[in-house]
Parts: C-alpha cells; sequence; structure tokens
C-alpha cells in the first residue's frame, strides 16, 4: 500500500488552488484552476496534497452538502529554512497565525491557515541542520 495523496475537500476551489500554487509555491498537476480536482507536489518526495471541489463531492455522498466546520485536517510541509520560506509566502498573501518559534528542542514551525480555514503547519526539523 502506499499513500497517493492527501484530499482536502473545499468550496472556494479557485482560492485554494491560488494559496497551494502561488503563495505556498507548490507545483500544480494540470493546471485546473477552476477544478473540480488538483494535485499539487512539492519539489522533493512524491507525497502529494490535492483540492477536491466539494459539491462534487456531495453529489457523491449527500452528507458533505453542509459547510465544513472546525479545524478538520491539518496539513504539514517540512522546509529547510523555516524563516525564509515564511517570509517569502507572507510576501505573497499568507498570514502567519503563529511562529516562527520553536515547538520542541528538534522543531521549530510556524502555523497559518488556507482560504478554506485548513490549518497548514510549517516545520523546520532542526537535526537535520547538523
Amino acid at each position: 500500500m502506499e499513500l497517493a495523496q492527501v484530499r482536502l475537500l473545499v468550496s472556494d476551489f479557485a482560492a485554494c488552488y491560488r494559496f497551494y500554487a502561488e503563495v505556498l509555491g507548490l507545483k500544480p498537476q494540470s493546471g485546473a484552476t477552476q477544478g473540480p480536482y488538483e494535485k499539487f507536489s512539492p519539489s522533493v518526495g512524491s507525497a502529494g496534497i490535492a483540492l477536491q471541489d466539494r459539491a462534487m463531492m456531495a453529489q457523491v455522498l449527500g452528507e458533505l452538502g453542509d459547510l465544513a466546520t472546525g479545524h478538520r485536517s491539518l496539513v504539514v510541509l517540512r522546509v529547510d529554512d523555516l524563516d525564509a520560506y515564511c517570509s517569502q509566502v507572507v510576501s505573497r498573501g499568507a498570514v502567519l497565525l503563529h511562529g516562527p518559534a520553536p515547538l520542541t528542542d528538534r522543531m521549530r514551525v510556524a502555523y497559518l491557515k488556507d482560504p478554506e480555514g485548513n490549518l497548514v503547519e510549517l516545520q523546520e526539523w532542526l537535526l537535520l541542520r547538523g
């Protein structure tokens, strides 16, 4: 078994597409800016994040018709230089909720939200810095 992707159900597809592609800098697979589906990949590794239009999935599973409330997901992205990456994403429109700050003696983190309110954790592993 292999994890193919984590898929987020979103209502404002275009805003979320812009956030993951332009603000976070992930590479879109096909360029489907209006959806109903798009996969994004970082420059390293095979894991991906995908967006799926919530209304489309509600046609399949009726219980998804209501808007999600509360925090239902946390996307985690590891970066080499947390301070530099945070500066880049803030300059592209992201708003940091917390950090960059130590989480443990081995990791620093920062938090932000995508346009749908999904939490995104940016982490820098201090042990990898040598």
